[in-house]
């Protein structure tokens, strides 16, 4: 039977309508790590080194996909929740011909300036060269990418997750045969690994713009085009908290790459991609349910329905908590296993990265709140206060505490400072939670 938003949820029909968007995200996670995994093992650490240097550049230059996904879908979750189904289509075009044209002015001066931009973050020598090449080459997908990032909180919001997650699937399987193929096979080294993601990324960012271009029994496919000044600066402002969380992590990720340069050379940035990789699709379970639910919540907000936001909002934090717990114990079981698969051909690195993986495990605890959070104030068109728990949690507590707690720590600290700026963080998201309660009537 197909679940709808007006529907009433129980954590068997939540589950399941959420499940293929927290799939989707499992998928889209695994695109980095396929080509960490094939690239420390069959190119080398130096290679594997420059892919975590400029990944972080390059999500931040995606961010804006997920700022109009997330920020856009919440509006137009909300349209429909009104029964402006006309207007709800408008808003949705016109927000996507906005990611497309943005994806490729940012793509274009992405591969100009690949160089200048990875020797900023301190590459040189083979490192550098390394950089560039698997730089540009994934700007030539990095529009693709944007869209399909607007596309993962559109096909909740048209009541077609299952669709989605095939994209993502196809996208997915097709990225990791293509890494086997290309670096294995072929032996075409790092530029294997960035073809093998750009076909990829082609996959799951273009196909869904035939889907809604053609008509379908979804609620939202794509009509004329008329632009909305004031929708789509609320798109933008909704979803400031998910532009700022992706911006604000690149710009973390590269001050976690100076400080391990400077404790550990290049094993630190190795080691650190390989827990960030776990990190990927571990966090990708609460990123999905978010993206999943806030068509939910958006909806039944834009109803007058507050007995039902109060049974998503107790439904969810029941949910995180046990989610929370069981991925800490998981990664502190699977540190050396999922170690041992990325860089176990290296002893001094693999003790290393183990070691920090244990020490990181506990951010599992905390992070899910603070991403439901965030993601929960966006649906419920708040996007101040959900950009303010995001700009705490992703960049001041971040490089305030890896910053210096290093000092005191050392390296250990670089480890750590993950998990203390999320305890800072949900601080912040409980008292909102808190005073905000009355106004949105959730609890």
């Amino acid at each position: 039977m197909r679940i709808q938003l007006s529907d009433h949820f129980t954590y068997g029909k939540l589950m399941r309508f959420v499940m293929p968007s927290i799939i989707m995200m499992i998928f889209t996670s695994i695109y980095s790590v396929v080509d960490g995994l094939f690239v420390s093992n069959f190119v080398g650490k130096t290679a594997f080194a420059a892919v975590n240097l400029i990944m972080p550049f390059l999500m931040g230059a995606s961010a804006i996909g997920f700022m109009i996904g997330t920020g856009g879908s919440a509006l137009v979750a909300k349209a429909l929740g009104e029964g402006k189904k006309e207007e709800a289509n408008e808003y949705f075009s016109m927000l996507v011909c906005v990611t497309a044209v943005g994806g490729a002015v940012i793509a274009t001066g992405g591969f100009l300036f690949m160089r200048p931009i990875s020797l900023a973050l301190g590459a040189e020598g083979e490192l550098l060269e390394n950089c560039v090449i698997y730089g540009r080459i994934l700007c030539i997908s990095l529009m693709p990418f944007m869209l399909q990032n607007v596309f993962q909180s559109f096909f909740v919001t048209a009541e077609k997750p299952k669709l989605g997650l095939y994209v993502m699937i196809a996208a997915g399987a097709n990225n990791m045969l293509l890494d086997f193929l290309f670096i294995s096979v072929f032996q075409w080294g790092l530029a294997g690994a960035a073809a093998a993601t750009v076909i990829s990324e082609m996959i799951g960012g273009l196909f869904p713009i035939f889907y809604f271009f053609r008509k379908n029994n979804s609620l939202l496919g794509f009509g004329r085009f008329c632009f909305h000044g004031r929708i789509l600066l609320k798109a933008c402002t909704n979803g400031s908290s998910e532009l700022m969380t992706n911006l604000s992590m690149s710009v973390v990720n590269m001050l976690y790459n100076f400080q391990l340069l400077a404790f550990a050379g290049e094993n630190g940035i190795a080691a650190y991609g390989t827990i960030m990789y776990v990190n990927f699709i571990f966090i990708s379970i609460f990123l999905g349910y978010s993206i999943g639910g806030a068509p939910i919540v958006g909806y039944h907000y834009g109803a007058g329905n507050h007995s039902e936001l109060k049974n998503l909002f107790r439904m969810s934090l029941k949910l995180i908590t046990v989610w929370g717990v069981a991925l800490t114990v998981l990664a502190q079981a699977l540190a050396a296993p999922l170690a041992q698969v990325f860089v176990g051909y290296e002893g001094a690195l693999f003790v290393m990265t183990v070691h920090g993986f244990r020490l990181y495990a506990p951010v599992f605890l905390i992070n899910g709140f603070n991403i439901f959070g965030s993601a929960f104030f966006t649906a419920l068109s708040n996007g101040a206060v959900s950009a303010a728990i995001s700009f705490l949690r992703t960049l001041v507590f971040q490089v305030t505490v890896v910053l210096f707690l290093p000092l005191i720590l050392g390296i250990d600290g670089i480890w750590m400072a993950a998990a203390v700026s999320e305890a800072l963080t949900l601080i912040v998201t409980v008292i909102f939670f808190i005073v905000k309660r009355k106004q949105y009537h959730y609890a």
